[in-house]
C-alpha cells in the first residue's frame, strides 16, 4: 500500500468485513443451539447420566425442535445463497468491440498493482463503479497457484481467488472526456479492484448482497397464504441480519474506498483534479439534455439514438455560450475517450434506448410506435408533430366544451382549427358568454395529474387547481388533463409487442420500468400553456414562415428568419392568468403571424 491513510483504510475494511463475518457465525451457532443440547441429551443418556421418563420427553422434544430449526435455517440459508442479488442496469462492452478501452483499463490496473476488472459495462448516468456479478451457485471460486498480494497481510499461500468485478463507466463520460481524463477519473475506481479481491471482504459482501436479495424475495408478491406466512419469516430473520451488519457493512465500504483513493494518489493525481470539473459539468449537461430534449421525444413516441453525442453537443454549445467555461472549449482538440470503441455509434443507439426504458419506460425493442430519431430529423420528427398534437388535442377539447370556431359572428367561419379560437375563448369574459358544457369525464389517473388533487373530472375539480387562472382557463386546462388522462389509458391498454430481453434485462424487472422518473406531474396551468405554446407555432409555422428547431441547452425552439424567438411564457401566461391576450396579440403582430388563418393538424 503506497500511505498510511491507505494501510488503515484497508485495515479497517478488513476488520469491518470479519465483523459482518462473526454476524453470519452468530446466526449459524444460533441454528445450531438446539441441535447441540440434543447431542448433550444423547451422549447423557447413552452414558447413563439422563435417565428417566423426563429425559426422554426432553430430548424428543429437543430432538423434534432441533430438527425444525435446521430445516428453516438451511431453507433460509439456500435462499440467501441462491437468490439473485440486485444489478444495476448497463450495456456490456466486449473487449472486441473496445480493445483499446480494455488496454488501458488494464494498463491502469498494472500502474495501480490491482487486478483488472473482468468485464466494462456503459450506464446511462455520470457516475463509475466496480459491480460485483458473480454468484455462488453460477461462478464458484476457482483456485489459484500463485500469488497475487493486494492488501497488506494477505498471506502468500494457495487461496482462493475472487473474479474480479466488473467496471461501469459513465457513458457521457466517453463522449465529453478525453482520453487523458477518463483515465485519471476512473484510478481511483478500478484501484478498488484490490480490496475487493480480498477474500473476507468479498465473502462479507456477497453475505449482505444475499441477505439483501433474500428481503426482496420474501417481498415478491403473487404467492398463497402459506406461501407468504412462510416467506414473511424469512424476510423478517434476513432483515434482523440486515441490521446486524448494516454498520459494520458501511465502515467496510468506507475503509474500502479510503484504501483505494490512497492507492490511486500517485497514479495521474493532477490530471484528475482537472477531469473532476468535467464530471461536473458532464452531469448538468446530462441531465438538461434528458429532460429538456430526450423527454419530449420519449413522449411522441420516438427515442433519440444518438444521445451521448447530443450530450457532447450540449456541453460543447455550453462552453460556447458561457464564459467561465471557455478553457474547456480548448480541449476539444484531444483525443476523445469514445474512439476508443470500435463502434461508437452501436454503442451510443444501446445506451440511448436503455436510457429511454430507464427514464420513461420505453419498450426494449423498436417498433411502429416506438422508433429511433437521429438528431438530423429531430425538428421534423419531433418538434413538429409535438406542436401539432398538442394542438389537435387543444381543439378537440375546445369542441367537447361547445366552443364555435368564431366565436364573433360577423366573423365567417375560416373553415379550421385557428390561433383566433383560442385566444378569443380565453379573453371573452366568462360570466357572459360561459360554456354550459361540461368538462370531460375521464378520471386523472395518468403521470402528469396524479399531484392535481381530488376527482378531476368536472370544471369543480378545475376551479381548486392552486395555480391562478381565470374561470374559463381552468375549465380548459381540466379538459386538457382529462383528455390527456383518456390517451394514456388507451395507450397503456395496448399490449406492447416489443417487450423482447435487453441489455442485463434479467437483472431487473420490466415491469418496474421506468425507475428514475425524469420529471414531477405537471399542472393543468403547465399542461394549457404548453398547448397554448404549440398553437402560436403552429400557426407561425404555417402562416409567418417559421420553422422547428433545436437547441441543446432548451430543447424545442421556434425559428422565426433564422433565430429564435422571443420566450412565449410571460404572454401565454398573462392570457391564461388574467384573460388578456394583448401582449401576446402585439407579438403575434409583430412576428407577423396570422392568427386567423387555419393551422395543419396531425
Amino acid at each position: 500500500m503506497t500511505g498510511t491513510g491507505g494501510e488503515l483504510g484497508a485495515r479497517a475494511a478488513r476488520s469491518r468485513a470479519l465483523a459482518v463475518l462473526r454476524v453470519r457465525s452468530r446466526a449459524l451457532a444460533v441454528a445450531l443451539l438446539p441441535a447441540a443440547a440434543e447431542v448433550i441429551l444423547l451422549t447423557g443418556a447413552a452414558t447413563g447420566q439422563f435417565t428417566g421418563r423426563g429425559w426422554d420427553t426432553a430430548r424428543w422434544v429437543v430432538g423434534v425442535l432441533a430438527v425444525l430449526v435446521l430445516l428453516a435455517a438451511a431453507g433460509i440459508a439456500l435462499v440467501v445463497a441462491r437468490a439473485r442479488p440486485a444489478a444495476s442496469p448497463t450495456v456490456p462492452v466486449s473487449e472486441r468491440s473496445a480493445p483499446d478501452l480494455y488496454r488501458m483499463v488494464r494498463d491502469l490496473a498494472d500502474r495501480l498493482d490491482v487486478p483488472a476488472p473482468s468485464a466494462i459495462a456503459l450506464t446511462p448516468d455520470c457516475d463509475s463503479w466496480l459491480e460485483d456479478r458473480t454468484h455462488p451457485a453460477h461462478a464458484p471460486p476457482v483456485t489459484r497457484a500463485h500469488d497475487e498480494p493486494v492488501v497488506p497481510g494477505a498471506r502468500p499461500e494457495r487461496r482462493l481467488a475472487v473474479p474480479a468485478p466488473v467496471l461501469v463507466i459513465g457513458s457521457p463520460f466517453l463522449w465529453w472526456m478525453r482520453v487523458a481524463e477518463l483515465r485519471a477519473v476512473l484510478a481511483p475506481v478500478v484501484a478498488g479492484t484490490g480490496p475487493s479481491a480480498q477474500p473476507d471482504i468479498a465473502a462479507a459482501r456477497r453475505f449482505v448482497r444475499g441477505l439483501d436479495a433474500a428481503v426482496a424475495v420474501a417481498d415478491a408478491p403473487g404467492r398463497g397464504p402459506l406461501a407468504r406466512g412462510v416467506y414473511a419469516a424469512l424476510g423478517r430473520v434476513a432483515r434482523l441480519l440486515l441490521r446486524g451488519c448494516r454498520e459494520h457493512a458501511a465502515l467496510m465500504e468506507r475503509g474500502v474506498a479510503t484504501a483505494a483513493a490512497e492507492r490511486a494518489h500517485a497514479v495521474d493525481y493532477g490530471p484528475r483534479i482537472a477531469a473532476q470539473e468535467q464530471v461536473g459539468l458532464a452531469y448538468a449537461g446530462w441531465d438538461r439534455l434528458l429532460t429538456k430534449v430526450a423527454l419530449p421525444a420519449w413522449r411522441m413516441g420516438r427515442w433519440p439514438s444518438r444521445l451521448d453525442v447530443g450530450v457532447a453537443a450540449a456541453l460543447t454549445e455550453l462552453s460556447r455560450r458561457d464564459r467561465l467555461a471557455d478553457g474547456f472549449a480548448a480541449r476539444l482538440g484531444e483525443r476523445p475517450a469514445c474512439d476508443l470503441l470500435e463502434e461508437p455509434g452501436a454503442v451510443d443507439e444501446a445506451v440511448s434506448l436503455l436510457t429511454a426504458r430507464l427514464f420513461h419506460g420505453g419498450p426494449a425493442e423498436s417498433g411502429p410506435g416506438w422508433a429511433p430519431v437521429d438528431w438530423q430529423a429531430y425538428p421534423e420528427e419531433v418538434v413538429d408533430r409535438t406542436w401539432r398534437a398538442e394542438a389537435a388535442r387543444l381543439h378537440r377539447v375546445l369542441d367537447s366544451l361547445g366552443v364555435s370556431p368564431s366565436l364573433d359572428p360577423a366573423t365567417p367561419d375560416p373553415g379550421g382549427p385557428t390561433l383566433a379560437r383560442v385566444l378569443d375563448h380565453l379573453a371573452e369574459p366568462a360570466a357572459d358568454t360561459a360554456p354550459t358544457v361540461p368538462a370531460p369525464t375521464a378520471p386523472l389517473d395518468n403521470e402528469d395529474n396524479e399531484d392535481n388533487g381530488n376527482d378531476a373530472n368536472t370544471p369543480d375539480r378545475a376551479n381548486a387547481d392552486p395555480d391562478p387562472a381565470t374561470e374559463r382557463s381552468a375549465l380548459l386546462a381540466a379538459g386538457l388533463s382529462a383528455a390527456l388522462a383518456r390517451e394514456k389509458r388507451e395507450e397503456s391498454a395496448v399490449p406492447q409487442g416489443a417487450r423482447a430481453q435487453g441489455p442485463d434485462s434479467a437483472l431487473w424487472e420490466d415491469g418496474d420500468l421506468p425507475l428514475f422518473p425524469l420529471q414531477p406531474p405537471r399542472t393543468g396551468r403547465e399542461l394549457l400553456a404548453a398547448h397554448i405554446t404549440a398553437m402560436i407555432c403552429c400557426a407561425a409555422v404555417d402562416t409567418a414562415g417559421a420553422a422547428p428547431g433545436l437547441d441543446w441547452l432548451d430543447g424545442p425552439t421556434l425559428l422565426l428568419d433564422g433565430e429564435r424567438a422571443a420566450d412565449l411564457t410571460p404572454k401565454v401566461l398573462s392570457l391564461i392568468e388574467e384573460g388578456d391576450p394583448a401582449p401576446l396579440r402585439a407579438w403575434l403582430a409583430e412576428s407577423g403571424i396570422r392568427p386567423e388563418k387555419p393551422v395543419r393538424l396531425v
